[in-house]
Formats: structure tokens, C-alpha cells, sequence
């Protein structure tokens, strides 16, 4: 029996004694990254929070399936938050739309949630109307109309279906009393809250695509409300993609057992806790950018070079060559030999030692 047909829907139960030990300790690591990040300088918060939304942003949508491009994701960020990054800005509907709803969620953290905003957030994930294809309904409930919602996998003809949401008939009542619970004062620690609502919104599944984007964006919105900070400095989408297949079994486990979701949440608190533990790198990606600036305050570098510098430093993908520089700083071959021959004397780049058919780079390692 899936567990919205059981008759006591939805009084969700957990064990709190049990869910003390992983809260007090998913706390207390949540109490020194924010300690850590205070110490930091509203400058370096603003970067590390500019580094953990981007990482959130393409997470959230690679779970789904959906890679999107990083800079794009990062410009669109970076503009949103006032930051200048020195990169041209570009526009990518279905980017701006993930961002917009991202930013709503976690800058708004505090506002009520409501139907015309989950409306205006699944219209922001699907600006064509459109899942892939397939026409969908957008900015509503969906309407069943082709048949129930179930999340299934496999080849045609021989699908596993892992779960069926209720009936759409049901989503009004049912998002009605979502929405109510979700915006009444807290009862209970609001990082708990945060592992009932991601858990209740993706078992009512009320969209016709979108909803796991959505229950994130939802959970990370309690987040923000559990630490009273819009800037966020861990991304759980990336975790979550990172266990992948655990956050997909235990939900299907959860939606087929009964109203006690104790060990759901005990498995967000802990995925919580490894998304806070791996911020750390994150955190040192950003002293190492800060350390490099400030060593070279006094050194005169052209726009191209400050530009590609920093895309290095914020983790760029694959080899830099000449040609890739052209390409990025939008000049001449000519013009990216001498950028680059300039930053070589300076010790400021090197060249791989890996050679093949094209040279490439990478920063001088520091000492």
C-alpha cells in the first residue's frame, strides 16, 4: 500500500529519541561552518556563496537527468547577487529559470510559501511548456490526463514502476494542507521540518515534471530558515547526487511503508551532515582563490588574463590551451600567445608536462 492511501494521511511519526544523537551532531557541524564562513569576510562569504548555489544549481538538475553549463549557471548567479565576475554575461531560459527558483527559495527564505509561488517556480523550470518533447501542464497542478503520475524505470514495454502518486483529484486538497503545515510556526526543530516537507512534497508529487527540483528547493528553503542566513555554504543537491541511488531507495521505501518516515529523515540528517563535511572543500577552493589574489594585488593584468585566472581557479574543465583562450576571451590566436607568453615569464602559468598534440596550461604551483 502506498502511504498516502493509508487512513491516517498525512500524520507523519518519527522517533525523536532515536533522531536526537545525528540531529545534535548534524547541528553542531552546521554551528562551526557557520562560525568558519563568519570569520571569513562578507567578500569571501559572498565567493563561497557564489561556489556552493552554482554547485546546488547543476546538481539539482543532474539528478533529473539534465546537465547544464557551468559558467552559464555561475553568470547567471554571479549577476543575481550584484557579483562581477569579469565574464560576459549570457542569457539560457531554462538556466535563468532553475537560478530564479533557487535564489527565490533560499533569498526569500522567510516569506510564506504558496501556491502561486510553486506555480511560479515550476513555470521558471519549463519556460517552453514543455519535458524534453512532451507537452506538460505548467504553473498548475498537473491533470493526470494521459493516466496516474508514477515514477518508473526500464525500457518501454518492460517498466518498473516504483511508486504512484495520488490521484490529481486529490492535489488541491492535499497541497492546501502541505502549504498550511509548511508556513504554521514550527513545532519541531526546523532541519526536521526540512526532512518531512522534501518528503511529503515528492510523495504528493503535484507537477507533471519537476517535483524532485522543487522538494530541494523546498528543503533548502527550511534550511536557510534553520540557520536565519540567506547565504548557503553547502549544497545538498550535490550530496544527494552523490548518493544518488540511496536517496531514490529510501524514498520508495518510505512511500511504501507506514506513516513513520523516522528513517528517512535519519538518512537526511546524515547526507546533511556529509554535505556539510564535504563544503570543505569548497571552503579551501576558496582561501586558495583569495591567497592567489592577494599575493599578486600589485600586478598589472589585462581583463583577458584576470578572466581566464579565474575561471582556472574556479575549477576549470578540461586543458587550457591557446585556442581555448582565444575562444573564451573572444580574441585573436595572436593576442592569446602573447596573454598567455606573459603570464609564463611571469610564473604565473606553466605548461603541462603531460605535451601531445596541442600545449596546454595550468597555474604555477604555489612556493
Amino acid at each position: 500500500m502506498y502511504i498516502h492511501k493509508r487512513k491516517d494521511w498525512p500524520e507523519f511519526q518519527w522517533d525523536q529519541a532515536n533522531l536526537a544523537g545525528p540531529l545534535a551532531e548534524a547541528r553542531h557541524l552546521q554551528g562551526r561552518l557557520l562560525g568558519r564562513m563568519e570569520a571569513l569576510g562578507f567578500r569571501l562569504r559572498e565567493e563561497a556563496t557564489l561556489q556552493t548555489l552554482t554547485e546546488d544549481v547543476l546538481k539539482t538538475s543532474e539528478i533529473e537527468g539534465e546537465k547544464l553549463d557551468a559558467e552559464l549557471v555561475r553568470s547567471s548567479l554571479a549577476r543575481r547577487l550584484g557579483m562581477d565576475i569579469g565574464a560576459a554575461w549570457q542569457l539560457d531560459r531554462h538556466v535563468e529559470g532553475i537560478v530564479e527558483m533557487m535564489l527565490d527559495a533560499t533569498r526569500k527564505y522567510e516569506a510564506p510559501l504558496t501556491e502561486e509561488r510553486l506555480w511560479g517556480w515550476h513555470a521558471a523550470l519549463f519556460p517552453t511548456g514543455r519535458s524534453g518533447m512532451g507537452r506538460i501542464t505548467v504553473g498548475a497542478w498537473r491533470a493526470d490526463a494521459s493516466g496516474p503520475m508514477q515514477v518508473v524505470s526500464g525500457p518501454i514495454g518492460r517498466e518498473k514502476v516504483h511508486y504512484q502518486a495520488p490521484a490529481s483529484v486529490r492535489l488541491a486538497r492535499e497541497m492546501a494542507r502541505f502549504l498550511a503545515w509548511f508556513n504554521s510556526p514550527l513545532e519541531t526543530d526546523p532541519v526536521i521540518q526540512s526532512a518531512v516537507a522534501h518528503f511529503w512534497f515528492v510523495t504528493l508529487h503535484p507537477f507533471d515534471d519537476g517535483n524532485g527540483r522543487i522538494a530541494r528547493a523546498i528543503a533548502d528553503m527550511m534550511l536557510a530558515r534553520s540557520e536565519k542566513s540567506a547565504q548557503r555554504f553547502y549544497s545538498m543537491s550535490a550530496q544527494i547526487q552523490r548518493e544518488r541511488k540511496a536517496y531514490y531507495n529510501v524514498l520508495e521505501r518510505g512511500q511504501k511503508a507506514t506513516l513513520d518516515i523516522t528513517s528517512w529523515i535519519e538518512w537526511f540528517l546524515n547526507c546533511w551532515k556529509r554535505a556539510m563535511a564535504a563544503s570543505e572543500k569548497m571552503l579551501e577552493a576558496v582561501l586558495i582563490k583569495a591567497r592567489f589574489w592577494k599575493a599578486r594585488a600589485g600586478e598589472s593584468l589585462n581583463d583577458r588574463q584576470r578572466s581566464v585566472l579565474n575561471r582556472l581557479l574556479d575549477g576549470f574543465e578540461g586543458k587550457l590551451t591557446s585556442t581555448k583562450w582565444a575562444k573564451l576571451t573572444k580574441c585573436s590566436q595572436d593576442t592569446a600567445l602573447r596573454d598567455i607568453s606573459d603570464l609564463l615569464i611571469r610564473r604565473i602559468l606553466v605548461k603541462e608536462e603531460a605535451g601531445g598534440r596541442s600545449t596546454s596550461y595550468e597555474l604555477c604551483p604555489p612556493g
